[in-house]
């Protein structure tokens, strides 16, 4: 069976991440511009304040898109760009920006992905209570009701959210992300309200009010457990596993965020364990929380695995591959998540990001040798692909990152990109991965 005919061939990258010009033409500030370089938050105090330059270099960037044959490309918007203060005031300057990138993309021929929100929070509402507050979901309704009505269109793809489990747990429960906050179940179960909440009213003005036929999803991170071997007890035992909201870790699951907007419902362990703590939302909101989406956009490197204090986890052992991020090298988890998440949500699977963290240099040569870049992304498109002849509906595949760039907490230590950028000089030159993955965009997967 293989990759259907309009299978989805790109990659991606996210505003605070690559952008730059942080505070340039009536841009307001982030949580990320505020906390990103103190007390030791991110590695070496490294910030996004320069990153890659994109703002200011995005027709090359998108001129180095062409040349690796992407046939879209999915970013998010600078949500503090586009509002400074995150309601009132749209700052037309900002919103030009992503008028002209959708603008470039359509004339190079590929096709643009909108995320609304990629973690970049504005300090201007972080400062009035955040997600905590009970007015976010109206906030980002006013935020996504600015973007749709000025891309919508040129734009058919659409996501609203990129994982909630990262801006939320990293962020909000173990302090690693910003605004590096440690805060009690009580007060991340009103966040996870408010940000399903938010997804919902944003995915109906999408749904209701764009230009062009509209596809919505939203892309929560998606690791499965993988059976230990293939008896039906062992692939049961990984898929309660994978579904299990994971007790006072239920912020970095998948079902708290996947059960309200696919199944309409709370995961039952959740409610079982945090009983009326868990907040109600009325029959109209449930209705928000559950509209229709046209693609589960599933962000995919590693395998899950239970830990054992100070021991291995369970996908670990001595010597185990695995990238520069310590993320273990398991490309049969694209199979398992996939398979496992299409049987219980029912929408066709969008890799909305997959990649991995490598250490990469210029060689003598000039060109950059990521060959395990090339082996890693092989044996994950591989498994990807083994899904698709199992009937696992797919919609497409993004590789993370279109170009190396700021990698949140970890600074600029870890490069993901196809493209390698010299961040002192901002010189670009295109890996060996972005001439191979060229080569299977060509073939539509057929050369894996």
């Amino acid at each position: 069976m293989g990759f259907s005919k309009d299978f989805i061939w790109g990659a991606a990258a996210a505003a605070y991440q690559i952008e730059g010009a942080y505070n340039e033409d009536g841009k307001g500030l982030n949580i990320w511009d505020v906390y990103a370089g103190n007390n030791g938050n991110t590695r070496f105090n490294e910030v996004g304040d320069v990153a890659c330059d994109h703002y200011h270099r995005m027709k090359e960037d998108v001129a180095l898109m062409k040349e690796m044959g992407l046939k879209a490309y999915r970013f998010s918007v600078s949500w503090a760009r586009v509002i400074p203060e995150g309601v009132g005031a749209v700052n037309e300057k900002g919103l030009k920006f992503y008028s002209d990138l959708v603008d470039e993309l359509l004339k190079q021929g590929i096709e643009p992905i909108v995320t609304l929100f990629h973690w970049d929070y504005p300090y201007a509402l972080h400062r009035k209570g955040g997600w905590r507050n009970d007015e976010s979901s109206e906030w980002f309704l006013e935020y996504a009701k600015v973007i749709v009505d000025a891309l919508s269109d040129r734009v058919q793809y659409w996501g609203t959210l990129n994982e909630p489990q990262c801006f939320i747990g990293c962020g909000n429960l173990v302090g690693e992300h910003a605004p590096f906050d440690k805060l009690p179940a009580r007060d991340l179960l009103i966040m996870g309200r408010n940000v399903l909440l938010a997804h919902g009213k944003a995915t109906r003005y999408i749904r209701q009010n764009a230009k062009k036929k509209a596809y919505i999803g939203y892309s929560p991170i998606a690791p499965a457990y993988i059976p230990k071997d293939n008896s039906k007890e062992a692939i049961e035992e990984a898929k309660a596993k994978t579904f299990s909201s994971d007790g006072d870790r239920f912020v970095f699951s998948i079902t708290y965020w996947s059960d309200p907007i696919f199944l309409g419902r709370y995961p039952q362990d959740l409610l079982d364990q945090y009983g009326d703590l868990v907040p109600e939302f009325t029959k109209e909101e449930w209705e928000l929380v559950t509209e229709p989406l046209d693609y589960y956009g599933a962000n995919i490197y590693y395998s899950s695995a239970d830990k054992h204090g100070n021991a291995y986890p369970d996908n670990w052992s001595q010597g185990v591959a695995h990238t520069h991020i310590n993320w273990v090298l398991a490309p049969e988890v694209m199979y398992w998540s996939s398979k496992f998440i299409y049987e219980r949500y029912g929408k066709p699977i969008f890799i909305t990001e997959n990649g991995m963290a490598e250490h990469d240099w210029v060689c003598l040569d000039g060109k950059v040798h990521d060959t395990y870049r090339i082996d890693y992304t092989h044996r994950y498109l591989k498994e990807f692909k083994k899904a698709a002849d199992e009937g696992v509906g797919l919609f497409g595949y993004l590789h993370w990152s279109v170009m190396d760039n700021y990698e949140w907490a970890h600074g600029y230590n870890q490069r993901f990109g196809l493209v390698y950028v010299d961040y002192a000089t901002q010189e670009r030159i295109m890996k060996d991965s972005a001439y191979w993955y060229k080569r299977v965009i060509e073939s539509n997967g057929e050369n894996l």
